[in-house]
């Protein structure tokens, strides 16, 4: 398997230079090559594959006005190239969004292959520079000697930190030992998630904690002349106020998604695509973190052996019965507690929907249904065909069938 390691990396002022001057024409490359692209679509009606792109690339390099591309490493070049097919076949595949162009403002990055690099003895030496780019390796359990990496990309954040990481090909990693535990986990904004065993995630509203500061420093910015220094430096305060939520969001996330992969042999989760586009949620949504956290858990229960059902977002997880399976009509987002009108079970609404994400994770898995459409939104998965939608419970909940 691939895995890679990130580490802070400590440039001397010329290495930062060329490195620059490598993110500035990773940055025109990439601008010109997809205004190409959408020019001769719109011209021409044609797509673009990887060798014509390639081409142009060639001849962007060949005129007097592009010339100074030559001056850096062509491996980021024409990975930015090969990173830009990878995009468009994402995008015509249904996976992303149309590729954006890049802005000088954000982070900045250059990939290089192995014929751009040396690695010997922990140090690395990129193309175009004669001393070893210095980074700090931050697990003492693995010696950075060892390791034979097979893509180094080297990175610049907008609050000026930089990063190398570094790809490398490992074994297989042991799989984790079998707890006979299942858990279904209902994800939330009061509360973080909610499993099915009843234990609350608390959510840390990484954003909201800080949201203060990180105004009055935009503020701040605001005040300042544009193109000034003194702007300059306000926004890296803001960047580095931003870089703070996220390392803290990231920590957490982490800290859940491996606890909830250790302990459980198999992880039900509901499908929370395309949830933020409700305005109303929106912030919160993107405060809690779903979408990664969702991708740290298929990772590491992919790596350690264990297994990770995904059911539908349309499964009515909080309007059903996990009792009797009555299917409530309506629900309100505020109705945090309801009584089944059928049975007269009262449920916590998050703890009852964790339930039910639980028993319809068994019920997919049992009818041997696909646990994850990845890349299609038209494969109907089994837990979304219930014959009976004014008792949709699950089969599995109803007198032990």
């Amino acid at each position: 398997m691939r895995t890679a390691y990130k580490v802070r990396a400590y440039p001397t002022p010329e290495q930062a230079a060329v490195l620059s001057r490598t993110f500035g024409c990773v940055r025109v490359v990439w601008n010109h090559t997809l205004a190409w692209r959408h020019a001769r679509y719109r011209g021409e009606r044609v797509t673009t594959n990887f060798t014509q792109a390639s081409a142009h690339l060639t001849a962007m390099k060949a005129t007097d006005e592009l010339a100074w591309l030559n001056e850096v490493s062509s491996v980021p070049l024409q990975q930015a190239i090969r990173h830009q097919q990878v995009a468009f076949s994402n995008f015509f595949a249904g996976r992303a969004r149309y590729p954006r162009y890049k802005s000088r403002t954000g982070r900045q990055s250059a990939e290089y292959t192995r014929s751009a690099f040396r690695y010997r003895d922990g140090r690395l030496f990129l193309a175009k520079m004669e001393a070893p780019l210095a980074f700090v390796w931050s697990w003492p359990d693995i010696d950075p000697a060892t390791i034979d990496p097979t893509t180094v990309t080297v990175s610049r954040d907008p609050d000026g930190r930089w990063y190398a990481s570094f790809a490398v090909d490992v074994d297989d990693p042991e799989q984790a030992p079998a707890t006979g535990r299942m858990v279904g986990v209902d994800l939330g904004i009061t509360a973080f998630a909610v499993t099915s065993d009843g234990e609350k995630i608390a959510n840390p509203r990484h954003l909201a904690k800080r949201e203060r500061n990180l105004a009055r420093y935009q503020r701040r910015m605001a005040r300042k002349q544009r193109g000034s220094s003194n702007r300059a430096k306000a926004k890296a305060k803001v960047a580095r106020a931003h870089r703070k939520v996220r390392a803290s969001r990231a920590d957490f996330l982490h800290r859940a998604s491996a606890r909830l992969v250790r302990d459980h042999d198999v992880i039900e989760d509901l499908a929370v695509a395309n949830m933020i586009r409700n305005r109303s949620l929106a912030k919160a949504i993107s405060d809690c973190g779903w979408g990664a956290f969702r991708r740290l858990l298929e990772y590491k229960a992919s790596k350690h052996g264990r297994h990770l059902i995904v059911i539908d977002r349309w499964h009515p997880s909080s309007k059903t019965c996990s009792a009797c399976g009555h299917l409530l009509a309506t629900l309100n987002l505020s109705t945090r507690h309801w009584t089944c009108p059928d049975c007269g079970t009262r449920h916590d609404r998050d703890v009852n929907a964790a339930k039910n994400i639980l028993a319809a994770g068994l019920a997919v898995s049992a009818c041997g249904g696909d646990v994850r459409h990845s890349g299609s939104s038209r494969v109907r998965s089994p837990a979304k065909q219930e014959p009976r939608p004014a008792r949709a419970g699950i089969p599995v909940l109803q007198g032990g069938e």
